[in-house]
């Protein structure tokens, strides 16, 4: 368990240093802003999927997400003993991304509006609002994964799936919700930012989309036996 915990701890960081790099230069001179949710989006998904199919993450699984890990679990994907250890890995390893890209970029990653890349929902959007979203996406993203996981070579092409997913939900939702959708894309960010008020949102939401997926896989007849 040990290696895996740790490749999933060093892609974590990895794949949060690079989003905090990519908003230090989106949130520069270069596209529009309404085009910076698309452009991140765009490049999230794409290194989730390398991440995916990279050695380390064909080690691990590439989960980088404690709600995937949980809903894997619960859709009877991968063992309980491990839940735990994965989500401290991969919390930790946010910390460490976003630490290690503000000694990369200094100062100006902590500022506005860059503010470690740590999302924020529309003034508009309320607490109940966010966790709503938050847990819907994360529904039917288990829902999707459930789905893949079931089906012949499902296997082969939920990388893919995974990352044009990720791709529409920051796209979309990025500019409302916040888009985040991992908890360990916002712990990280939201405790070095200072941060953390409503970074119980971005925690309790997911988790609680991922059981729900996963209830509603197992009434459909796509979880398997739980380990």
């Amino acid at each position: 368990m040990l290696p895996r915990a740790v490749c999933e701890a060093a892609l974590t960081a990895l794949l949060l240093f690079l989003i905090v790099s990519s908003v230090r230069w989106l949130v520069g001179p270069g596209p529009a802003p309404a085009a910076r949710p698309a452009v991140l989006g765009c490049v999230v998904g794409t290194l989730l999927a390398l991440f995916m199919l990279s050695p380390p993450g064909r080690c691990s699984g590439g989960h980088l997400n404690p709600a995937v890990t949980l809903a894997l679990w619960r859709l009877g994907a991968f063992p309980g003993r491990e839940v735990v250890p994965y989500a401290v890995a991969q919390l930790a390893g946010s910390v460490l991304g976003v630490w290690c890209a503000g000694l990369v970029w200094g100062p100006a990653v902590g500022r506005p509006p860059v503010r470690h890349a740590s999302v924020r929902a529309d003034p508009a959007w309320g607490d109940a609002a966010v966790l709503v979203a938050e847990a819907g996406v994360l529904a039917g993203s288990t829902l999707m994964l459930g789905v893949l996981l079931a089906s012949p070579g499902g296997r082969r092409v939920l990388p893919y799936a995974v990352g044009l997913a990720t791709a529409l939900v920051i796209g979309v939702l990025g500019p409302l919700s916040g888009g985040s959708a991992n908890p360990a894309r916002q712990f990280g960010p939201a405790l070095l930012a200072g941060d953390a008020g409503r970074l119980w949102v971005y925690v309790l939401g997911p988790v609680l989309g991922a059981l729900l997926g996963a209830w509603l896989a197992g009434r459909a007849g796509l979880r398997r036996a739980g380990r």
